[in-house]
């Protein structure tokens, strides 16, 4: 069963429907599992594989493609008619002899569709050269363009019903964050405090279970703090040692990511509380600053002046437009607080902030989820905003 009502289906697909007849684009083969799902409440690990969804301006419901096995899936999630679920054979999946792209050119055939203009998501990490090539060999009469992120802009905006997932997914974040910090001592195995975090994140609360995160949690140790995206040992955490925090609730792929610091000991160096200090009074300041009719790079240069009244700089992004996602990334690809982007930030925009202050040996996070409401911003989660300490 499909997780939102079929109206709001539909008002997404019109939506889609309207951005591609704007770009000249007849038809879109998706295989981002995020827009599939977005479209149709697709929900399976099945991105292993080719897969896709084709939306047509001249065809009311999308059209589902997939592994002849994951059609039942497709039926027990999508909100789609049976009709405009394919699945095709297992001797197309992982041979040299022929690919599903095939198997999709033929749908395409069938349903007179190979004069259009058909938009593909060239830059995904879904879609294969391979996939690309067979399609242009098997559809020689057909324009394609690239439209990687048509549908990720269209989902840009998140609806009322996408807000309250975001929201329970925040209570989860909640939850595994403080899971996260009470099982970091010195002595306990950076594996063992991880598992409780898995099994905080997909347990959730009494009243709403988790699903599983877009990315696993990533809690490096000591020096490790001064680099992002590390994910833990098997050695036992250490007194004196800093343990960098990036975690996320999810619920029905809606993500609430979250990152805090914790010290192991009761006397943190001078250096880490100076800019576990500074970062906090940076992100208090930059989210008390956003509303909406300011431009991304707008939130970005509040963060960026305050910093340099301190004599720092950081070079990277201070955040990204996210929400419903699958592995590898939770991120949506589409607008980025960071100078240049000219996004005029909307209400129902969502959005992962992180202020990942990473010098030469060591290390500081704090980030927040937020939405952009009528007068400002909401956090999906609450939780202080300091530097922790355990022993």
């Amino acid at each position: 069963m499909a997780v939102f009502e079929k109206t709001e289906y539909q008002e997404r697909i019109n939506n889609t429907k309207h951005s591609m007849a704007e770009q000249g684009v007849d038809m879109v083969i998706t295989s981002d599992p995020a827009n599939m799902n977005y479209l149709t409440g697709y929900d399976g690990w099945s991105f292993y594989v080719p897969q896709v969804v084709i939306i047509s301006l001249d065809k009311e419901e999308p059209i589902w493609i997939g592994r002849e096995m994951d059609v039942n899936g497709a039926k027990c999630t999508a909100f789609l008619n049976q009709n405009n679920l394919w699945g095709y054979p297992d001797d197309y999946v992982q041979t040299p002899l022929k690919h599903p792209m095939n198997f999709v050119a033929d749908i395409i055939k069938k349903e007179g569709w190979t004069r259009k203009v058909i938009g593909i998501d060239m830059d995904t990490y879904y879609f294969s050269p391979r996939a690309f090539y067979v399609l242009k060999k098997e559809l020689q009469n057909s324009k394609f363009v690239d439209t990687s992120l048509l549908v990720n802009w269209v989902r840009l905006i998140k609806s009322e019903s996408e807000i309250l997932l975001m929201k329970q997914a925040g209570k989860i974040a909640e939850k595994v964050m403080h899971t996260a910090l009470d099982k970091i001592h010195s002595g306990v195995r950076e594996c063992d405090a991880v598992a409780s975090v898995f099994q905080a994140q997909v347990s959730g609360l009494s009243e709403f279970g988790g699903d599983y995160p877009a990315i696993v949690p990533m809690m490096p140790t000591g020096e490790k703090t001064s680099a992002p995206h590390l994910t833990w040992t098997d050695e036992p955490y250490k007194t004196d040692q800093a343990v960098n925090l990036e975690l996320a609730g999810c619920r029905n792929r809606y993500h609430c990511p979250i990152a805090r610091t914790a010290f192991i000991g009761k006397n943190p160096p001078a250096k880490l509380e100076n800019i576990a200090k500074v970062t906090v009074e940076g992100i208090n300041l930059t989210l008390d600053g956003i509303k909406p009719g300011l431009h991304c790079e707008d939130v970005e240069m509040i963060w960026r002046q305050f910093l340099a009244k301190h004599g720092l700089e950081k070079k990277s992004r201070i955040g990204y437009s996210m929400g419903l996602n699958y592995p590898p990334d939770w991120g949506e690809h589409t607008a980025s607080l960071r100078p240049n982007d000219k996004t005029v930030l909307q209400p129902g925009m969502t959005f992962h902030m992180i202020l990942g202050m990473w010098m030469e040996s060591y290390g500081f996070e704090c980030s927040e989820s937020f939405y952009v409401t009528e007068n400002g911003v909401e956090t999906f989660a609450k939780f202080d905003r300091k530097l922790f300490i355990r022993d």
